[in-house]
């Protein structure tokens, strides 16, 4: 029972995509039709090329390709490569023998797995090529809308072949080349695409707003026939399809290859210059259109290079121009609500049946119509919201950005993206020249140690960053260079590594240490300049200066910027004994290990952990060995906020229970005891509190045993007492923020040396 019933949910599945696929099918064939035509005129080819380049974009390269909504044709970025190839070939056909050529050299790429150079592709490019894309539509459109044909329909370059540019042609408008049916049907599109757009009813309807805005241009252009000249909508508003009386008429329309000229040299550099710039084109417009699918498919570069080489093979071989991946036609397919690749091959059988059989009907479709489907896909593609998205991103995404949509816009698709690519390397290396090192500071009583962590690559571009370094340092500092994550470090870095650490540097007074770097580098690595703590550094440090590196060295682990510390060395270097900087006493809770929240190394402090920060006899010995028997300098009492054992204690209380009949402990009733010794009237009553008031009783609490515990420690240890007397020794408090890891020192009068040398009195 449950397998019909899946199987037939699959089925109904399979009906509604093949349904969908073959709406958009029919809505990218009619946008398609005027551009194959205007492509094939702007490259001074037969206009049934264009239309040859159509059907083979979408029934053999949709067939082959990888990805499910990328549609191929004629190419915009295109015409001024077949353009300049026919006249420097003097013939079509011979362009045509160069298009099958440009066709092997992209087979043989994408066998050769070319297609993974779209993986370097920077996504602020692709973004500006897809906000390029939509503005000239919406610019070269615009005319298209109002009945100004005179251009050639899918002209994609700033300077047309009709001696205008993009802004040009907008202002002959304004001369008054206006069609009134025409820009009422462009209108009234535009108006019904934008309402069908966001209205759920009609947008759930399952009927795409292309095809009825289609029917309706249809409609109203009959109509306006009957309304004389000034309202009928003429031929040349019209799409224009060759129209042939027989079939031999049909065929007459096809060109081929002159294979005679296979030992021109020239057909070769053609296919070459078509092979690379219809590869580029065809990657940058496959990753453009993964972006814009809204399952976020991955299509495979290197299949898609074989398969537009393919798709030019068979082009070249019966009379069509070079095809590529199209981004208009994607984002017409995606819009649309295609959802798999039988949508672009429909779209070819669509055009190779209705031109061969239709061309009549077809001739009927007012370009004002179809131009408001493009304006507002233009639109889509570029949103006020993507911009408004690039430039909360930072200059270093918006730049490029913004200059890739400039540089299309104002020159063509394959200048503009170049140009694009060229910035975004630019302010890649800028990045690298600006930040390719980590470097941390590492406060210490002989001297900040300054920690350098190499990248996972350094290569040749850090160089110039890690000179500038190098140059900077000041006589008498101390580098630590780390290259514990380097995979791989260019040769130039590392000779001037090994030039600056054992020449440059010590002639300037400033001391190199190397950590993790590989023994094939022959580089001498040895313990960093006060990297660890030493007997004689130790015996000169004071209480204040201690407390002052835990303070650097919480602020460094809140703010994320921690020293990478390795544990080979640190485990040889302490071997023998390792001077503590502090004892320190922290509850047990997991949220806050010392070591990490101070960001030190494994041997620089004692760490005493009890639940609560409770005063024990064992706790108070271990304390007191720190002390006296290691020589530390400091012992710092660290509660937490939302301590769960004084939530614990302040819960026993409140509800009048015993924590050892409740749990069973009898060991838990200590600590709970010590720890309500610091709660406050306000706390332990009997009124009900809210959660926010009981979080500030716990954390309150928490404070004032942290307190009581320094005491404590003062007045039952006779060696610290006598230890903090001298003046040479701290007890201070603190409490660690478990929000925002941050800790707050209690270096007040009532925890200072003065308050604790009284009360030990």
């Amino acid at each position: 029972m449950a397998s019909r019933m899946d199987d037939k949910t699959a089925t109904t599945s399979l009906a509604n995509n093949l349904f969908r696929d073959s709406i958009a099918s029919l809505v990218v064939f009619l946008v398609a039709l005027p551009l194959c035509l205007g492509i094939a005129l702007a490259s001074g080819a037969p206009l049934f090329s264009g239309i040859v380049a159509g059907i083979v974009g979408g029934i053999v390269v949709g067939a082959l390709s990888g990805s499910q909504t990328s549609v191929s044709g004629p190419a915009a970025g295109l015409t001024a490569v077949v353009a300049t190839q026919i006249a420097n070939l003097g013939a079509f056909d011979a362009l045509l023998l160069a298009v099958v050529i440009g066709g092997v050299i992209q087979i043989g790429l994408g066998i050769a797995k070319a297609g993974a150079l779209s993986a370097f592709f920077p996504s602020s490019v692709i973004k500006g090529l897809l906000a390029a894309i939509g503005v000239i539509l919406m610019l070269k459109q615009f005319p298209h809308l109002l009945g100004h044909d005179t251009d050639p329909e899918g002209e994609m370059s700033f300077s047309q072949p009709d001696h205008e540019n993009t802004f040009s042609e907008i202002a002959t408008i304004f001369q008054g080349e206006v069609h009134l049916g025409a820009a009422v049907v462009g209108f009234i599109s535009l108006a019904l695409l934008v309402v069908w757009s966001r209205s759920k009813p009609l947008k759930n309807s399952g009927i795409p707003a292309p095809l009825v805005v289609v029917l309706m241009g249809v409609g109203l252009q009959l109509l306006f026939s009957r309304f004389g000249e000034g309202w009928s909508i003429g031929a040349s508003h019209l799409v224009q399809i060759p129209i042939a009386e027989s079939l031999s008429e049909f065929g007459s329309f096809l060109t081929f290859p002159d294979f005679s000229q296979w030992t021109n040299p020239a057909v070769y550099v053609a296919g070459v210059t078509i092979a690379i710039v219809a590869s580029l084109e065809s990657l940058l417009n496959l990753e453009a259109s993964d972006k814009l699918d809204p399952r976020q498919r991955h299509s495979p570069g290197s299949r898609e290079l074989w398969a537009q080489g393919a798709g030019n093979v068979v082009a070249g071989l019966i009379g069509g121009i070079p095809v590529t991946s199209v981004v208009v036609r994607s984002s017409v397919n995606i819009n649309a609500g295609a959802v798999s690749k039988r949508s672009a091959i429909l779209h070819g059988v669509l055009l190779l049946v209705c031109v061969g059989l239709f061309p009549v009907y077809l001739n009927m479709v007012p370009l004002a119509a179809l131009a408001a489907i493009l304006i507002h896909t233009g639109f889509k593609l570029a949103s006020p919201e993507m911009f408004r998205s690039m430039w909360k991103q930072g200059r270093y995404q918006f730049a490029p950005f913004i200059i890739t949509v400039i540089a299309i816009v104002y020159s063509d698709l394959l200048i503009g993206i170049l140009i694009g690519l060229v910035v975004s390397v630019l302010f890649i290396l800028n990045s690298n020249l600006r930040r390719p090192i980590r470097r941390v500071i590492e406060p210490h009583i002989d001297g900040d140690v300054v920690h350098v962590e190499l990248a996972n690559q350094v290569s040749f571009l850090n160089r110039a960053a890690l000179d500038t370094m190098f140059n900077q340092a000041k006589s008498g500092s101390k580098l630590l260079l780390d290259a514990s994550e380097s995979d791989y470090i260019d040769p130039d870095v590392l000779g001037l590594i090994r030039e600056f650490k054992e020449k440059t540097g010590p002639a300037r007074g400033v001391s190199v240490s190397l950590r993790g770097f590989r023994d094939k580098y022959d580089l001498q690595q040895e313990t960093p300049p006060g990297g660890y703590l030493t007997r004689d550094s130790h015996d000169r440090l004071t209480p204040a200066q201690v407390l002052d590196i835990l303070g650097q060295g919480n602020k460094r682990f809140y703010t994320d910027r921690r020293i990478s510390r390795g544990f080979g060395r640190p485990i040889d270097t302490t071997a023998g004994g390792q001077p503590p900087l502090a004892a320190v006493l922290s509850c047990i809770d997991s949220r806050v290990p010392t070591e990490l929240v101070f960001d030190l190394g494994i041997c620089d402090i004692f760490s005493v952990r009890v639940a609560g920060n409770v005063i024990g006899t064992n706790s108070l010995d271990s304390i007191e060995y720190a002390v006296t028997g290691a020589g530390a300098k400091l012992v710092l009492v660290m509660g937490h906020t939302r301590c769960g054992a004084v939530t614990s204690s302040l819960k026993f209380l409140r509800e009048r229970q015993d924590s050892e009949r409740t749990n069973g402990c009898s060991k838990t009733h200590t600590f709970v005891s010590e720890i309500q010794e610091s709660v406050d009237e306000e706390c332990c009553g009997d009124a009900a509190l809210d959660h926010e008031t009981f979080d500030e009783c716990v954390n309150r609490v928490a404070t004032k045993n942290v307190l009581r515990a320094v005491d404590e420690i003062v007045n039952r240890s006779q060696a610290i007492r006598r230890a903090v007397e001298t003046g040479d020794f701290l007890v201070v408090g603190a409490m660690y923020d478990v929000e925002t890891g941050v800790i707050d020192f209690f270096t007040d009068d009532s925890v200072s040396i003065e308050s604790q040398s009284e009360m030990a009195v």
